[in-house]
């Protein structure tokens, strides 16, 4: 379990392919690698990863081809900065809204308006899962859990407001139209859509 509020954004060490397989490492500082154990969970971009192995402070992650398929994670290469979270303890305060960290889909970014300290990000979703969005609902883009601003249904398009704190401690201000983010829709709207959907089928089918 995440909270959508990252801890880290830091650079990937190393990436090489191994058989299908996308092996990555990331060093990290000491804060992070307390009690930290192969087997482990850590949410990179949002993507809830097992670490494999530990050497030292780098801490090595495998991503495989389902993965690689839905997520921006094969687009990383040494140097990107990405969005680092560790899984949450019990009793942790939830600082953003609870995450999985199973990413459902990407989308890309279609626009992004800065004036004075304000950004605002607008993205490209995909009808499948864009029923789950709703304004003042929650989604988590790249593994932070932001509020969504405006939606578009008919365009599959929606926006979010970034703050400068988000902008500074995350990988949102490194990023440009045309980029793909992470997408982890709130599993609790999931859930009572799905059960509505399938009331409605039942009704209308008796």
């Amino acid at each position: 379990m995440y909270t959508g509020i990252v801890q880290e954004m830091l650079p990937i060490a190393s990436v090489e392919m191994d058989g299908g397989i996308m092996r990555f490492a990331i060093d990290f500082p000491d804060a992070l690698l307390t009690d930290l154990i192969v087997g482990a969970s850590v949410s990179v971009n949002g993507t809830c990863f097992t670490v494999t192995s530990i050497e030292g402070s780098t801490v090595y992650f495998d991503a495989i081809a389902e993965t690689l398929r839905i997520t921006n994670i094969g687009e990383l290469e040494s140097g990107t900065l990405v969005n680092i979270e560790r899984s949450a303890a019990a009793g942790a305060e939830i600082g953003g809204h609870i995450l999985s960290g199973h990413v459902v889909d990407t989308a890309k970014i279609l626009d992004i308006e800065t004036k004075e300290r304000n950004c605002r990000m607008t993205f490209l979703g995909d009808p499948d899962w864009m029923r789950y969005v709703f304004n003042k609902g929650y989604l988590a883009i790249n593994g932070c859990s932001l509020t969504v601003a405006d939606i578009d249904v008919e365009g599959a398009c929606f926006s979010v407001n970034l703050i400068p704190e988000t902008l500074r401690v995350t990988n949102f201000s490194l990023l440009a139209v045309g980029d793909r983010v992470n997408i982890e829709i709130d599993q609790q709207t999931q859930a009572i859509v799905d059960t509505v959907e399938r009331t409605l089928e039942r009704q209308r089918a008796g």
